[in-house]
């Protein structure tokens, strides 16, 4: 689908273009928002711009001279960003943007809600700020870091809300203990992978801002609130990057204090089945040899003998017990 936003009065105007009927007025589009685009409309936007939109090939390509770079006049700058981050399983996806003189070309294969967030703020009334194509990009870059942001504080809560049930397991039977853990290796093991994602985008975002701005200071073409809204962005993304990598090692913390709590469950069940063992292993020597049937056998013939060895048998079960108590090791 390609879109373009025409600036009429005091705000972009949006409309779906049919490459087959296009009006002339499309041309003067401030921006071209290509979704999914066809073969022709690719085709439209580059012959209207002269420019070679990437494919999706390319866009995925992590290459940095791939990513980043001037072709016949323009900026080609691919940032990676985040989808259905609204759930527990958000993904990643390349998105284009390509700034030619005053007009911005963004090419992306699915809808990250960041854009639709942006789509309704530049088309208001009231909104007059975004003239030109590299201001909508910067638009669309702050957009993306917000989301980026809220992200990040909803997963730091839950990281906060995982750190406590880790530490604040009360459950009192191992077994139930050691499956509540093992769940939340699962949970911990998820927000780590947000996380890495996370940081992916924003470094892809740090990157398109410092070639953009090395690029225009070449130029020349940099005014100075331009400049200075793009040193807020890195400095934003940057700030967003150092709090993911703080989180991120907070979550390997959390994941092996799991690890260790479930070695402690499953030591301690080791351990009653270790002192079990060395409990009855007395009662099992006198039955072994009171169990022998030889005829010189002193006791064989006593009246108490079966009594005596019950007896023995106990003491030599409860002797090693009480022993162990007094030691703490129980």
């Amino acid at each position: 689908m390609l879109r373009a936003y025409i600036r009429q009065d005091d705000r972009l105007v949006a409309s779906d273009v049919d490459v087959t009927d296009a009006d002339a007025s499309i041309e003067s589009a401030v921006w071209y928002n290509l979704t999914d685009p066809t073969r022709a409309e690719d085709d439209y936007v580059e012959a209207r711009l002269g420019i070679d939109i990437p494919t999706r090939a390319e866009m995925d390509d992590i290459e940095p001279s791939a990513r980043l770079y001037t072709e016949d006049g323009a900026e080609f700058m691919t940032i990676t960003a985040l989808v259905n981050t609204d759930t527990d399983e958000p993904m990643k996806t390349p998105i284009t943007f390509v700034l030619r003189n005053t007009q911005l070309v963004t090419v992306r294969y699915a809808d990250p809600k960041p854009f639709k967030l942006f789509e309704r703020l530049v088309t208001r009334p009231t909104n007059n700020s975004y003239t030109t194509g590299e201001k909508v990009m910067l638009g669309l870059i702050e957009a993306i870091i917000d989301r980026l942001a809220q992200l990040l504080e909803t997963t730091g809560d839950e990281i906060d809300q995982i750190s406590r049930e880790v530490f604040g397991n009360k459950a009192r039977k191992p077994t139930r203990k050691t499956r509540d853990l093992e769940n939340l290796i699962e949970r911990i093991g998820k927000k780590g992978d947000i996380l890495t994602l996370a940081r992916e985008s924003l470094v892809s975002i740090t990157r398109l801002s410092t070639f953009h701005q090395t690029t225009e200071a070449d130029n020349a073409k940099v005014a100075r609130d331009l400049r200075q809204e793009l040193k807020v962005l890195q400095r934003d993304a940057a700030a967003l990057s150092d709090h993911a990598t703080f989180m991120s090692s907070k979550i390997n913390f959390l994941l092996d204090a799991t690890l260790g709590l479930i070695n402690l469950e499953q030591n301690q069940i080791i351990k009653i089945f270790s002192v079990a063992a060395v409990v009855f292993l007395p009662p099992t020597l006198v039955a072994s040899v009171y169990g022998m049937n030889f005829d010189l056998m002193p006791e064989l013939h006593f009246s108490f003998g079966y009594p005596m060895a019950l007896l023995l048998m106990v003491a030599s079960a409860v002797l090693p017990y009480l022993f162990f108590k007094r030691k703490g090791w129980l």
